[in-house]
């Protein structure tokens, strides 16, 4: 037990802070590279922001882990960047890596913060939370003034309000009649669902094009063509219901083969995405009433699943996998004793 009153960890605010503290410094990684080919004066501020708070993060987790007696992760360190690699990333796509990236820390950060119950993580997390939502903005400010924010798409308002009045409403197949027109929350998540995995696809497509490994490039190109392929999907189910899918530039990844970023780190960022797109999906077919998406997000989460499995398979035959905290095998332990 702490001094005082206060009680120790439970085992999920021992997860949150594992897991932070991973991802954190391997944001750590990329945004220190970031800051070395940034050139736009107003983007490199935001860069420099985000770079902050991951130092500022690193150094309370720590902290939090000495002082409860309990080891401080690995994650990843200046062993997993080359600051001195050439450039790989346009400006405009370090601006738009890093609006994509608060929106899975807003999304972490509130999980977080349900998960804790002891004060001094629950106020962490609380102002991790408002940290990443001030970074969000300003980001997303820069970016619309740089017209490359992609916003969703606009609809002629309501005129009035309306209830369900057939079960046809959540079939998404029919022989004889067309299907419904999709609704303001299917239409919110398939067109998030299109921006989250385009950037998926151009991150991937960059990790193969840097990575030494060939077996590596063929699991990154393998993620970028799932990545295409869901875009793709997503997108018809729009252009069915004459809505313009987003679209994202190309020029945003340069032609060069040095590594900035060790396999290593590549693959937990992919294994990130993964994650986050599968939470995706999941929230979507639970928001969404039509049966045709419904099904489509679960096969789909299942093809995700399965790459993201594949990799985990690579990870751990290389040894960089870090365990979790976790408990102890108590028959194990027993059969110690009885030796």
């Amino acid at each position: 037990m702490q001094e005082g009153n206060r009680p120790n960890l439970t085992s999920a605010e021992i997860a949150c802070l594992w897991t932070s503290f991973m991802n954190d410094s391997m944001s750590n990684c990329i945004l220190a590279f970031f800051l070395e080919h940034a050139d736009d004066k107003e983007i490199l501020p935001v860069i420099q922001s985000a770079y902050n708070l991951t130092v500022a993060h690193l150094e309370k987790m720590t902290v939090i882990f000495k002082e409860e007696d309990i080891p401080v992760p690995t994650g990843f360190t200046n062993e997993d960047v080359n600051l001195n690699a050439p450039r790989l990333y346009t400006d405009l796509f370090m601006l738009t890596y890093i609006n994509h990236m608060t929106k899975v820390g807003l999304l972490a950060y509130g999980g977080f913060i349900s998960m804790s119950a002891r004060k001094d993580i629950r106020t962490y997390y609380i102002e991790g939370l408002e940290e990443t939502a001030r970074l969000f903005d300003i980001s997303s400010d820069i970016a619309i003034s740089k017209g490359i924010f992609v916003r969703a798409p606009y609809i002629a308002y309501p005129k009035s309000k309306d209830y369900i009045d057939s079960k046809k409403y959540l079939s998404g197949f029919s022989l004889f009649s067309k299907k419904r027109p999709l609704n303001t929350i299917e239409i919110s998540h398939l067109y998030m669902n299109i921006q989250t995995n385009l950037m998926g696809s151009k991150l991937a497509l960059s990790f193969a094009q840097i990575s030494p490994r060939e077996n590596i490039q063929k699991w990154m190109l393998r993620g970028s063509e799932i990545s295409q392929k869901h875009i793709q999907i997503f997108s018809k189910t729009l252009l069915d219901n004459h809505i313009q899918p987003p679209i994202s530039s190309d020029a945003c990844i340069t032609d060069s083969t040095t590594s900035p970023f060790s396999d290593k780190l590549t693959l937990f960022h992919m294994s990130l995405l993964s994650a986050a797109g599968s939470g995706n999906y999941a929230t979507a077919a639970a928001a969404s009433q039509r049966s045709d998406l419904i099904l489509n997000y679960e096969r789909l989460s299942l093809e995700i699943a399965q790459y993201a499995k594949d990799g985990a398979d690579i990870v751990i035959s290389n040894g960089w996998l870090e365990q979790p905290p976790g408990t102890l095998d108590k028959e194990q332990l027993i059969r110690k004793k009885d030796c």
